[in-house]
């Protein structure tokens, strides 16, 4: 019964965002992976990282310290639960510098570790071992009200206390259309990881 009602609310969402592939949405494949990858797959791995997280720091080009990096802790969400599509969503207003810093200024970046998610042990957050990543890319509104509508979906399922933030702050959706990955999963350095492995992986 929950397999049926997940594939219906799945197509609902499809259908939000007028796909014509069962198997993609806003650009990124549907991808479901509730147990910890290993870490030689770095697609899975990065797609579980940021799927289970539900905030990060999110980086801008600040208009308000003459270009200095401002980074801000944000909730966000890549779809809804346990079906994420390796786009970062977010709820923003412009009363918060990091949506004014956008909308001048695009480029972005956003970090996510796994040490909130509790499966790094004892583990420093900083080690290797306790894996990291950061997108690289464009900080953008997203003016398509069907992704706009499945992006408020994916973000209110994750984060319910934002369906009742006040109207009149203005709080719109932005996306961060990813042009580079940075992996940190294991001892070794970044894992070689391009868009289009991290938004269609094999696995």
């Amino acid at each position: 019964m929950l397999t049926v009602i997940k594939l219906i609310w799945v197509s609902y969402l499809l259908f939000l965002v007028g796909s014509q592939d069962s198997n993609s949405i806003a650009q990124g494949q549907f991808l479901s992976i509730q147990t910890k990858p290993d870490p030689d797959d770095s697609a899975a791995f990065a797609r579980w990282l940021l799927s289970l997280n539900s905030w990060g720091v999110l980086n801008t080009i600040s208009t308000d310290l003459d270009g200095a990096p401002f980074g801000n802790v944000v909730s966000f969400s890549d779809g809804p639960p346990n079906e994420g599509s390796g786009i970062p969503y977010f709820y923003l207003t412009t009363l918060d510098p990091t949506a004014r810093n956008a909308l001048k200024d695009e480029r972005a970046s956003f970090t996510v570790s796994e040490y909130p998610l509790g499966t790094c042990g004892n583990l420093d957050p900083e080690n290797p071992a306790c894996s990291k990543i950061t997108l690289t890319g464009k900080l953008k509104l997203v003016d398509d009200s069907k992704e706009a509508e499945f992006a408020r979906i994916s973000l209110f399922s994750k984060h319910s206390e934002m369906k009742g933030w006040p109207e009149g702050h203005n709080f719109q959706v932005f996306k961060l259309e990813i042009e580079d990955i940075f992996l940190i999963d294991w001892y070794g350095g970044p894992k070689p990881l391009s868009v289009d492995e991290y938004l269609h992986p094999k696995t």
